[in-house]
């Protein structure tokens, strides 16, 4: 960039485009000079700026003891980003004055180098006897802040800005506090603000923003109700910032207020105010609310459209968030990382794969392949999609992981049944130093329950947990229930929950009671499911589980109570749904469905599967068929269920050893289970059916559950 001639006359005559005075021409004065480096750098015209550094050489006025010139060259480099060059400027002067010092320290810190700023200092004070200003102390504090070592050199920071008597002075103590809110000590940056008078608004901004985003969201609340008994004017970062501890705090009824303040204040909203609106809206659960203030926006950019995109995203409207980069891309607005991370979870929470692999290779294309945050989302969309090799491939050609890229993949592995990967995952975790949390022993303790590895669970809940620093929540404690019940130490279960103090959730018991159904342990069933329905008496699932776990004993009396308990209280069991994408369109069936407009046809195949699996030796379950009819109907209800329809016409439309995967909204019926065992042995596929426990991938007519869901 160029600026504008008219902005630069000397002496009556104007610089052209061809600046003839860096060559030949009347010399500038020193004023002059001053004001046209600050003029190349406000505007980071680095060309300019270059012409008038050749004048000064012409014309001999760089040597090493010109030192106003020379400080403002190392200035305007250094904004221009040419901060080697500063540094060769400054290393060649045989004089030095303090704008000297803080010009290169402030271009390091700007340029990104903190921690060049942090050595230069130290050079300052001990080989040159200069007292640093309040300027050079704000950027050393700043630089500390943008290294995150208040542990380290903080502190010693802090100790020499009181002994220098500068703390006073405004810049230099919001330059402290914002060192302690940086780095996760903001009731240190507190003690900063009440230690010294006359707080400004940047200060309070600070610490609430640090606060914040430390999780001390009570002690943010309680500083910003402090600044709103002071007479101080909130700036566009305040609303900022506020908006956002809204969001963290799902204050619906604060952000209102706040809000409606602005109106009545007639305080525009900028870009930033508006893309924090829209956020906090979003975590509120009022999404009607962020889509009036993304639509009444003049102008929008990358945020905004992915703060409109993630508060869909949160509200489960995951369609609607797709069909927002339609749009987006119509804008003329390209999408970054972080809009590509929202939209691939989308995706994942409609598991549907055929969206996910067009935006995969769209995040490619990019440049975004190796930023975490894409391939995080990828691992966990193709994960929940059931193509778990594809999420381990993405796992695999990572540069950088995170502790989220570990979770992803060790629960991924976990949820798909593939206890040994998510251990050996969890090893080459430990193994990178990455120190694992809470979620990552979810997964853990997960993987021990689908192999049935009791001691190594209870080793990992209870030393290896306390050894981390983490303590177990019901999450953890449901893993080892399910890992017991798998290990058929049913009674230990119900002990380890009666014993352990913990508020247990109906996962848990959930846990238990099909634990209770896989092993036909009919009294302990009823216990479990009686203290079900006292939780929640509109459970169905757990009726049907009860009731199944009846009609397996041939226990048909209790069958009669509990369809007639089901009946007096209203409670109706859900249709079971199941769907299949076949190129770019999805397919949904029920149970019995005569709907598809290809029925017949899917309905003649299902029977041509039956009869080649009854070969292998395949009979009809019908001892869970509630319908009160001959067996022969039983057994027809069971061939038509949807997941059967699913993959039938999967075999009918997709090629000869493609991957069938089907998704199911309710548990897996015990002789849909046995039939796609068959069928994927029969056809030599491999079928991939996530219902609502986990996934079941049957290969060779084995099924990676072990029979256990």
């Amino acid at each position: 960039m160029i600026p504008n001639p008219k902005l630069v006359q000397h002496s009556g005559f104007l610089l052209t485009k061809t600046y003839p005075f860096a060559v030949n021409c009347i010399p500038l004065s020193l004023e002059d000079t001053v004001k046209f480096l600050k003029l190349s750098s406000d505007t980071r015209s680095l060309r300019f700026g270059e012409r008038i550094h050749a004048h000064l050489i012409v014309t001999n006025r760089t040597t090493p003891g010109d030192v106003i010139p020379i400080n403002s060259l190392i200035n305007f480099y250094a904004k221009c980003g040419e901060i080697f060059v500063s540094r060769q400027l400054f290393d060649g002067m045989c004089k030095r004055n303090v704008v000297s010092w803080n010009s290169l320290m402030a271009g390091y810190f700007h340029n990104g180098l903190a921690s060049e700023a942090l050595n230069l200092f130290k050079k300052m004070i001990s080989v040159e006897s200069f007292r640093p200003n309040k300027y050079i102390l704000a950027t050393v504090l700043s630089s500390c802040a943008d290294n995150e070592t208040v542990e380290e050199v903080g502190i010693q920071y802090h100790a020499y800005v009181l002994k220098s008597g500068l703390l006073f002075h405004q810049y230099v103590k919001n330059a402290l506090i914002h060192l302690y809110s940086r780095c996760y000590d903001a009731l240190g940056a507190i003690g900063v603000l009440d230690s010294l008078p006359e707080s400004d608004i940047y200060s309070f901004n600070s610490i609430i923003n640090g606060l914040s985003e430390d999780g001390y969201l009570m002690e943010a609340l309680d500083l910003l109700y402090r600044l709103v008994g002071k007479s101080l004017a909130w700036d566009n970062v305040t609303y900022v910032t506020v908006f956002g501890l809204c969001s963290r705090l799902r204050n619906l009824k604060m952000g209102l207020q706040v809000h409606s303040w602005m109106f009545k204040g007639r305080i525009n909203s900028d870009l930033h105010i508006s893309t924090s609106i829209i956020d906090m809206y979003g975590k509120c659960g009022k999404i009607s609310n962020a889509e009036r203030v993304f639509e009444k926006m003049q102008t929008r950019n990358v945020p905004s459209w992915t703060a409109i995109i993630s508060a869909y995203f949160q509200n489960g409207c995951f369609e609607e968030a797709l069909k927002l980069l339609q749009k987006m891309d119509l804008d003329g607005t390209l999408p970054n990382e972080y809009t590509f991370s929202v939209l691939i979870n989308s995706v994942a929470g409609l598991s549907a794969l055929k969206l996910g692999i067009p935006l995969h290779a769209r995040t490619e294309k990019s440049g975004f392949k190796d930023h975490v945050v894409v391939s995080n989302a990828l691992i966990n969309m193709y994960s929940k999609c059931g193509n778990i090799e594809s999420a381990n491939k993405v796992f695999l050609d990572m540069k950088n992981r995170d502790f989220i890229t570990w979770n992803s993949m060790i629960s991924g592995f976990s949820h798909h049944g593939l206890g040994k990967e998510a251990l050996f995952v969890f090893g080459n975790m430990l193994a990178a130093k990455e120190a694992p949390n809470y979620v990552t022993f979810v997964g853990v303790l997960s993987a021990c329950g689908h192999l049935g590895l009791v001691q190594e669970g209870f080793y990992y809940l209870n030393h290896f947990m306390k050894q981390s620093g983490i303590e177990p929540g019901v999450e953890h404690y449901t893993c080892i229930v399910g890992l017991l019940s798998k290990a058929r130490l049913l009674n230990e279960a119900e002990k380890f929950m009666k014993n352990t103090q913990v508020k247990w959730d109906l996962v848990a018991w959930r846990t238990l009671l099909s634990a209770c159904y896989v092993h036909n342990n009919i009294s302990l069933g009823k216990r479990v499911a009686d203290i079900v329905f006292n939780m929640d008496p509109n459970d169905v699932g757990s009726y049907i589980l009860l009731s199944n776990m009846y009609a397996k004993a041939k226990r048909w009396d209790g069958v009669v109570n509990i369809r007639k308990m089901m009946r007096e209280r209203s409670i109706k069991k859900e249709p079971g749904v199941s769907w299949i994408e076949i190129k770019t369109k999805t397919h949904v069936f029920v149970s019995e469905d005569n709907n598809h407009p290809e029925c017949k046809m899917i309905y003649e195949k299902v029977g041509e599967i039956l009869n080649e699996i009854k070969l292998l030796g395949y009979v009809a379950d019908i001892g869970n068929v509630l319908h009160d009819v001959e067996d022969e109907q039983k057994e027809q209800y069971l061939s038509y269920h949807s997941e059967k329809l699913a993959i039938a016409y999967g075999i009918m439309k997709l090629p000869s050893g493609a991957t069938i995967r089907v998704m199911k909204n309710l548990r897996m019926c015990d002789d849909c289970h046995v039939v796609v065992k068959l069928v994927s042995k029969v056809t030599k596929r491999v079928i991939i059916v996530r219902d609502a426990n986990r996934f079941h991938c049957f290969n060779h007519g084995v099924c990676s559950c072990a029979d256990y869901w």
